[in-house]
């Protein structure tokens, strides 16, 4: 095989490559967008009735089907222009090479109980706060249209944030690290159909934000002082102090420190069975 032959096949691969990644983070996107997967739904739908109309030669829905996808394209990009920017703006937050700073056993330790600890001080008052932490998915958009902060974490200043006489305390705040970075965030609210009507706006918005990146929101109910987290697009309600605890310390694990950790305990369960 040649130089030529190299370079060509190298060029196809990569050419593939693209595709398959382009397509991943589109998926990806639509399968927490509801819209997005209805419209794909109908085009899939229409695009059979094509393959049914050309294979039995029907003239008339025929007819009718190439004005829709001659007109199609446009009504689609007009109808649904702000579910194709949410999908355009995600692929433009992803990181590829991860969250900007990874923290050590100690430190993630440390954000979780501050955090924690200022939450549980929260449902006691039952004073309303909203808290998205930033994994992989950069929140630099909602950062830059809040109050930037830049402090170090603690239970105290994140009680301070959200009592309701501080000019800060609407909206929700945004840690990265180790760091509160802003304050004042506003976040979309979710559409989705299936979440109790008894839930407000900031609920809605944690879940909303979690639909759109892959952050971890925590939510202190102002009503009735519950504590609950948006990940995935998936809200965990009403949880205890601990289950909060316990799903901030797995959400915030290192993708290369949950392998070694996994690998660990590989090695142990090896070594019990050799024992044995």
């Amino acid at each position: 095989m040649n130089l030529t032959a190299v370079v060509e096949t190298a060029r196809k691969l990569i050419d593939i490559l693209l595709v398959w990644l382009v397509l991943y983070y589109v998926l990806k996107s639509l399968r927490k967008n509801v819209k997005m997967v209805l419209l794909l739904k109908g085009i899939i739908f229409i695009l059979l009735l094509v393959w049914i109309s050309d294979l039995l030669n029907l003239t008339t829905i025929g007819y009718i089907l190439d004005y829709v996808l001659e007109w199609g394209i446009l009504a689609v990009i007009v109808i649904f222009q702000p579910e194709i920017r949410n999908v355009l703006e995600q692929l433009g937050r992803s990181q590829l090479l991860g969250r900007h700073k990874v923290l050590t056993v100690d430190e993630r330790e440390k954000v979780v109980y501050e955090i924690v600890t200022a939450m549980e001080a929260m449902k006691k008052t039952r004073t309303g706060a909203l808290i998205v932490i930033e994994r992989d998915n950069s929140l630099n958009d909602y950062i830059e249209k809040s109050k930037k902060i830049y402090a170090d974490i603690s239970s105290e200043l994140l009680v301070t944030l959200f009592f309701p006489n501080n000019p800060l305390h609407d909206g929700g705040v945004i840690i990265q690290g180790d760091k509160i970075t802003s304050a004042r965030a506003v976040f979309p609210t979710s559409d989705n159909l299936k979440i109790s009507k008894r839930l407000g706006t900031r609920h809605r918005a944690a879940l909303g934000i979690s639909e759109l990146t892959d952050c971890i929101s925590l939510i202190v109910s102002e009503e009735t002082g519950r504590l609950s987290v948006a990940m995935g697009g998936e809200l965990h309600y009403n949880l205890s102090a601990d289950e909060v605890k316990l799903l901030l310390l797995e959400g915030l694990r290192p993708k290369q420190t949950m392998s070694l950790e996994e690998e660990e305990e590989e090695e142990e369960e090896e070594h019990v069975e050799e024992d044995k």
